[in-house]
C-alpha cells in the first residue's frame, strides 16, 4: 500500500527504513489525544494503550504538545492523521491512525510513517470505528515487530503482504455487518453461494463482543469508505482477526456507479480461491 499522509495535507510517499524500525525501539511512545475532549478515541485510547501496548514506555499528550515535539527523534507519536493521495484526483480525506517517529526539522506529513491503518473517511463518525481501536493498536505493534524483525518485507505496497494469510480463512467464522455489504452477497444465503466457509451477518455490538473476549475463531470486517458522504473515494477492505489483530486480506478499490461503498461480490470470490 502506498501511503501519503499528512496531518492535514498531501505528501510525498515515504517508505520507512530499516533504521526508522530500530531508532523507534529507544523512543517513548506518546499518544495524541483527539481535540474534541468528548471524541470516543479518547474515552478508548487509555485502556486500550495500557491493556496492549509493550513495545516502548508510552504518555498522553495533547495535539499542542505534538506540535511542540514532533521534531523530538527520542519521542515516537500515535496519532489519527488526515490523508490525502497525490495521485487520487478525488481529493478524498481519510483519517487513519499512524504511529509516526519524531525527527529533527521535519513537518508532520514529512515525518518517518512505521504504520498507518485507515480508519475512516474524514467525515464519517467514529462510532463507524471507535469499537476495533483494541485492535488497530494491537495490529500497529505486531506489524512493527514484523518489519522490524523482517526488514526485507518493508516497501511501498506492504499489506499486501498480510494476504497470504487468506487461505486460513476456512478455519475461522467471518463475521459482516449487513451495511457493509454489496446487495448481491447481503444476506446469508447469497454469500454462502460463492463463499464457503463459516460467516454470520452480525452487528457492531457483536463484533465488538468478539474483540473484547479475543475470540481466537473470529475474524471481522473493517470497511472504510465515503458511507454516503462523497461519491467518489477509495473503499478499503480489511479482514482482522478478533484474537491476533492480524490482517486476513486487505484491498481496496475506488467507488464509482459499478463498484459501490461495499465490501463486493468478487472479494468474497478471491478469499474462497484459497
Amino acid at each position: 500500500m502506498m501511503v501519503m499522509f499528512g496531518y492535514w495535507g498531501n505528501a510525498k510517499e515515504h517508505i520507512p527504513t530499516k533504521a526508522n524500525y530500530d531508532a523507534f525501539k529507544n523512543t517513548k511512545t506518546l499518544v495524541v489525544m483527539d481535540i474534541n475532549p468528548m471524541s470516543d478515541f479518547n474515552f478508548k485510547i487509555k485502556d486500550v494503550m495500557n491493556e496492549h501496548w509493550t513495545l516502548t514506555p508510552f504518555d498522553f499528550i495533547t495535539d499542542q504538545e505534538f506540535e511542540e515535539m514532533k521534531g523530538d527523534p527520542s519521542y515516537s507519536f500515535l496519532v489519527t492523521t488526515v490523508v490525502t493521495f497525490d495521485r487520487d484526483k478525488t481529493k478524498a480525506r481519510y483519517k487513519f491512525l499512524s504511529l509516526l517517529l519524531g525527527e529533527d526539522e521535519r513537518e508532520v506529513r514529512d515525518l518517518p510513517d512505521l504504520c498507518s491503518v485507515p480508519l475512516s473517511y474524514l467525515k464519517v463518525d467514529d462510532d463507524s470505528y471507535s469499537y476495533k481501536i483494541d485492535a488497530f493498536v494491537s495490529f500497529i505493534q505486531n506489524h512493527v515487530k514484523l518489519m522490524t524483525e523482517n526488514p526485507d518485507l518493508i516497501k511501498s505496497n506492504v499489506f499486501k503482504y498480510y494476504n497470504k494469510n487468506i487461505k486460513s480463512l476456512k478455519n475461522k467464522t467471518l463475521l459482516l455487518v449487513a451495511n457493509d455489504l454489496e446487495p448481491t452477497i447481503n444476506t446469508q444465503k447469497k454469500i454462502q453461494k460463492i463463499y464457503p466457509h463459516d460467516v454470520k451477518i452480525v452487528s457492531r455490538e457483536e463484533i465488538m463482543e468478539a474483540i473484547e473476549s479475543k475470540d481466537p475463531d473470529v475474524v471481522f470486517l473493517h470497511k472504510v469508505g465515503p458511507e454516503g458522504t462523497k461519491y467518489k473515494a477509495r473503499c478499503y477492505k480489511i479482514l482482522m482477526g478478533a484474537a491476533d489483530s492480524q490482517f486476513y486480506y486487505f484491498d481496496y478499490h475506488m467507488v464509482n456507479s459499478k463498484h459501490r461503498d461495499y465490501l463486493l461480490a468478487k472479494d468474497l470470490k478471491k478469499m474462497a480461491e484459497h
